[in-house]
C-alpha cells in the first residue's frame, strides 16, 4: 500500500508541476502533496507551506476586488 500511495503521490505532484498553465491543476500538486506526506516529512512542509500560501493569495485577491467595487 505503502509503494501504491507514493508512486501515485509522485505522479499527480509532477503532473501538477507540469500541468501549472490550466486553471484547477494545482489540484493535483496538492492531492499528491496530501499523499507523499503520509511516508514523507518533508512533503507535510511542503504542504503545509502551499496552504499557508494559498490562503494568503486568496485573502489578497478579495481584498482587492472587494477594494475594486468600492471605487
Amino acid at each position: 500500500m505503502r509503494i501504491l500511495r507514493l508512486t501515485l503521490g509522485a505522479i499527480l505532484f509532477a503532473g501538477g508541476i507540469v500541468l501549472t498553465l490550466l486553471p484547477g491543476s494545482i489540484l493535483f500538486v496538492i492531492a499528491g502533496l496530501v499523499l507523499l506526506s503520509y511516508d514523507w516529512p518533508r512533503a507535510r512542509g511542503w504542504l503545509k507551506y502551499s496552504q499557508r500560501t494559498m490562503t494568503l493569495s486568496a485573502r489578497k485577491i478579495d481584498r482587492f476586488l472587494l477594494m475594486r467595487k468600492l471605487r
